[in-house]
C-alpha cells in the first residue's frame, strides 16, 4: 500500500504553486490505491474551487516537465509507477461487469422491507474491481427499523449466499432521518462524492445535499447521472411485511436486532477502545457502520506518510 515514492534527481529545491501542491497531494491519496488519474479526473478531485480545466492541464504539464509526476495514457501518476495504468485499465472492464451485477443486487436489496434507498461505494464506485474487491452497499431504510432490515439482509446473505462478501458486502445503514454523515475528512468526502445511486434517485440528491460539507474538499464534483438508477417499488409483498411490522412488533425486533448485534459486536471487538469501536462499529438506532478493519484511519495514516516522503526525496513543501 505504501509504495516507495522514487526519489527527485535535483538537489535544488522545487518551489510549488498552491495549485500544484493540490495536485501531487490528490495524485499522492488515489496512489495508495494504485488509481492513476487522468486530467478531468483531477478537475473533478481538486479543492481549489477556482481552479479550471485548462488550468489544471497547465500545472499538468509543468509538473511533468519538473519530472515530480509522470504520464502515460492519459493517466497521471508517481514516477516509476507506468504499470499502475495497465491495472486500472483491466479493473474498469472488470467494474463494468461487476456493476452489472451491483444493480441486479440493488435491485434485489431494494425489495426487502424497510429498504428506501441502495448506493455503491467502495472500490467499484471509483470503477475499479477486481478478484480482491467486493461490491459494498450503502443503504438506506426508514426510521425506526434500519436493524430489523439490516438483519433480514444479513440473514439472507448468510443463507441464501453462504455468507459471501463478493457482490454483497453490507456494510454502511443510515435511516431518512440521518443522512448526515459526521466523520469530515477527505476520506469520507471521497467516498460520499464518488458514491453512485442505484434505487432512489432523489434520496440520493438528499444525501449529497445534507453532507454539503464534502464541498470543501470536492467543489468541482459532479452529482451523478441518473442512468441505471431503478425507482424505489412497493411490491404486494413488501407492503404486506412492512404493514405486519410497522406497529409495536416491529418496534420490539428492531430493539432486539439492535440489541443482540451490539453485544456480539461489543464482545468480538473487545480490543477496541470507546472512540475506536464508534469510529469502525457506529451503532445507534438510526446507523450501522460496519469497518472494524479501521480502513479510514489506515488510508489517512498512508496518504501522510505518502506525502511527508514525498516532501524528503523531492525537496519541496506540499502544505
Amino acid at each position: 500500500m505504501n509504495g516507495a515514492v522514487p526519489k527527485f534527481s535535483s538537489e535544488k529545491s522545487v518551489r510549488l504553486s498552491p495549485l500544484s501542491k493540490t495536485i501531487i497531494r490528490l495524485i499522492l491519496y488515489f496512489d495508495i490505491f494504485k488509481h492513476p488519474l487522468t486530467a478531468e479526473e483531477i478537475f473533478q478531485c481538486c479543492s481549489e474551487p477556482a481552479a479550471s480545466l485548462p488550468l489544471i492541464k497547465d500545472e499538468l504539464n509543468l509538473l511533468v516537465n519538473q519530472g515530480l509526476i509522470a504520464w502515460h495514457n492519459h493517466f497521471y501518476f508517481l514516477e516509476n509507477s507506468q504499470h499502475v495504468v495497465l491495472r486500472r485499465l483491466t479493473g474498469e472492464e472488470n467494474a463494468r461487469k461487476a456493476l452489472k451485477i451491483a444493480r441486479r443486487f440493488s435491485r434485489l436489496i431494494s425489495l426487502f422491507p424497510f429498504v428506501r434507498g441502495v448506493y455503491i461505494s467502495g472500490s467499484l464506485s471509483k470503477g475499479y474491481m477486481d478478484h480482491e474487491t467486493d461490491i459494498d452497499y450503502f443503504i438506506v431504510t426508514k426510521p425506526g427499523r434500519l436493524w430489523l432490515s439490516r438483519s433480514l439482509l444479513v440473514l439472507f446473505k448468510k443463507i441464501f449466499l453462504l455468507n459471501s462478501r463478493k457482490y454483497f458486502c453490507l456494510n454502511y445503514f443510515v435511516d431518512e432521518d440521518n443522512l448526515r454523515i459526521p466523520d469530515k475528512n477527505f476520506f469520507t468526502a471521497t467516498e460520499l462524492a464518488f458514491i453512485i445511486p442505484t434505487c432512489n434517485y432523489e434520496l440520493y440528491s438528499h444525501l449529497i445535499d445534507r453532507n454539503r460539507w464534502i464541498r470543501n474538499y470536492y467543489p468541482n464534483f459532479p452529482l451523478r447521472g441518473k442512468d441505471g438508477v431503478i425507482p424505489l417499488k412497493r411490491p404486494v409483498v413488501k407492503n404486506a411485511m412492512e404493514a405486519l411490522l410497522s406497529g409495536g412488533l416491529g418496534e420490539k425486533l428492531d430493539a432486539f436486532f439492535f440489541r443482540i448485534t451490539l453485544n456480539h459486536w461489543k464482545k468480538k471487538f473487545l480490543h477496541f477502545d470507546e472512540t475506536t469501536f464508534d469510529l469502525r462499529m457506529r451503532s445507534r438506532k438510526n446507523v450501522s457502520k460496519h469497518h472494524p478493519n479501521g480502513f479510514q484511519d489506515k488510508i489517512l495514516n498512508a496518504w501522510e506518510e505518502k506525502t511527508d516522503a514525498f516532501e524528503i526525496n523531492y525537496g519541496v513543501d506540499l502544505l
